[in-house]
């Protein structure tokens, strides 16, 4: 299929406007929202955002889940030159202080609730006067708001952007158009920026090996806060004029629904997604017959199970991470299952991958294992004072060190090995240690927090905590859960938690994450 000529993501929208018109691009909460309409909403949510000052490299915050406001006001910000903070709904109160804080956003749209949290409380008691000296104006979709934010339905109604800005006051295609927070080796996430171009050439480049075409309607339960679900979904999607369809959160049988009534050709999953679909009661064979590719993580067996079982044939497995646009290697959709689920393909276009010595650095030949590194379509390096993560991120040549050991086939596929950082990689999100215990932390009780990750099957890995309670506390597992669960974003609860008097550590007093490992291990034997 011939590529999108547009290199900025508003000029993208338009230009796939013009040329699909009443196509379907978005189908969310039980409305079809086509090409055509789609451009006008983005168009009235740029106005908007105009009128109150926001323009060229602003930073615009986005705090809803999948539906289709999300992806309007992703596009009206990007016909701007601004940048989309995308804020995880998974998020507490404390979490958002952080987030709002640092991102240095000007203007915050937001949902006022989801899943049991109000965001719009959380909101109005945090953005007091002053606290957040560059977030001026605030929009709400829903209920609860201060009586001067903007309701969604205002914005929603102004009058559309008549024409992009002019060249040098609106986007380029090397302009941030997303910033994706990410777990990292602090106790604080790191800010990803993703470039305009690079998120359409490189999502255009995934839906080429998926097969992808303006006929195909493709089912993302994954968050678009993710840079699976916008930098990867998202593009690939509309770069082939196909329809996104939006679920709101994953439910299986809510997925078993969506697939049989809008006849999903394809869908973005994980093994977890996929084991709980085809598990769930109301499963069939022929309620995801529609099915034909998509894409994947997971061990050879996963990939099986989504092919052969849930019946997305030409499923693709894939490698990367939100550094580099979600994905920077994608396997090809007709090539045989076995290849498919052996290899995690080969680079994108514009890719370049390379294995080095852990020790030396040095290149080392296909067939032997090392850590992967990865040029081409990567972020250009953290932002907002994480200038030491970038240099520890990067190479001298440009090269993202991704912290995962793999090899490269004889013929130039990736095959992924495992993880050779802390970091714990749970249902496709990574989780740094450093936050778990920041979150046990928090607990009046406890003194001392260590966390691991534990192989799962299902979810790639199970959190472990280990924790020491200040003398003469009392506190058990079950009410250390509790505490995590309403403190923190629920990725971050542990599978197990464990009392014990003390945890290795340094002659200088560090934890020693690596010797927790054994003990973690007991709990899954």
């Amino acid at each position: 299929m011939k590529a999108p000529y547009s290199r900025t993501l508003g000029e993208l929208l338009i230009e796939q406007a013009d040329r699909y018109g009443d196509r379907p691009a978005v189908i969310s909460r039980g409305t079809t929202v086509s090409y055509a309409a789609l451009a006008g909403r983005a168009a009235r949510v740029a106005s908007l955002l105009r009128s109150h000052g926001i323009g060229r490299g602003d930073r615009v915050g986005l705090l809803m889940n999948n539906r289709c406001e999300w992806v309007e006001t992703f596009f009206g910000a990007a016909m701007l030159g601004a940048v989309v903070v995308a804020f995880s709904t998974w998020s507490k109160r404390d979490e958002l202080d952080y987030l709002f804080g640092d991102s240095g956003i000007r203007a915050l749209v937001l949902m006022d609730r989801f899943a049991g949290q109000d965001f719009a409380a959380d909101t109005r008691a945090l953005a007091v006067p002053g606290h957040y000296p560059a977030l001026e104006t605030i929009v709400l979709l829903g209920e609860g708001g201060a009586p001067d934010w903007i309701p969604y339905e205002t914005m929603a109604a102004a009058e559309p952007l008549a024409a992009l800005p002019a060249p040098g006051d609106g986007a380029s295609a090397v302009d941030d158009a997303i910033l994706i927070y990410t777990s990292g080796s602090s106790s604080r996430p790191k800010s990803v920026p993703l470039s305009h171009h690079g998120i359409i050439e490189n999502g255009f480049n995934i839906g080429e090996r998926q097969g992808y075409a303006p006929e195909d309607r493709v089912l993302l339960a994954p968050p678009l806060f993710w840079s699976y679900g916008s930098a990867n979904a998202m593009s690939a999607v509309l770069t082939h004029g196909a329809a996104l369809v939006l679920q709101e959160r994953f439910e299986p049988g809510e997925s078993l629904d969506l697939i049989e009534q809008h006849r999903c050709t394809a869908l973005y999953t994980l093994p977890a997604i996929t084991s709980a679909l085809v598990t769930h009661p109301a499963f069939r064979p022929e309620r995801t017959a529609s099915l034909r590719t998509g894409v994947t993580i997971g061990a050879p067996q996963d990939v099986k199970v989504a092919a052969e079982v849930l019946g997305a044939a030409d499923i693709c497995n894939v490698y990367g991470q939100t550094e580099s646009y979600g994905n920077c290697c994608v396997t090809w959709h007709h090539w045989p299952l076995e290849k498919r689920s052996a290899c995690q393909g080969p680079p994108l276009p514009g890719v370049i991958i390379r294995i080095v010595d852990p020790e030396t650095g040095a290149a080392l030949p296909a067939g032997e294992p090392g850590l992967i590194e990865v040029k081409g379509y990567i972020t250009r390096g953290y932002t907002d004072g994480s200038a030491d993560q970038t240099a520890a991120a990067m190479t001298a040549d440009g090269f993202f060190r991704t912290g995962d050991m793999g090899c490269l086939t004889g013929t130039g596929e990736i095959q992924f090995i495992g993880r050779t950082t802390e970091m714990i990689k749970k249902g496709g999100i990574n989780i740094s240690p450093a936050e778990v215990e920041d979150v046990l932390m928090r607990h009046p009780a406890i003194a001392q927090a260590g966390a691991v990750g534990v192989p799962d099957r299902l979810q790639g890995e199970l959190l472990a905590a280990f924790v020491v309670a200040k003398p003469g506390a009392e506190v058990t597992p079950e009410a250390l859960a509790a505490h995590c669960r309403a403190t923190a974003a629920r990725y971050k609860v542990p599978d197990f938690i464990v009392l014990r008097d003390s945890l290795p550590v340094t002659a200088t007093g560090k934890l020693m994450r690596r010797e927790l490992k054994p003990w973690a291990m007991e709990l899954v034997r």
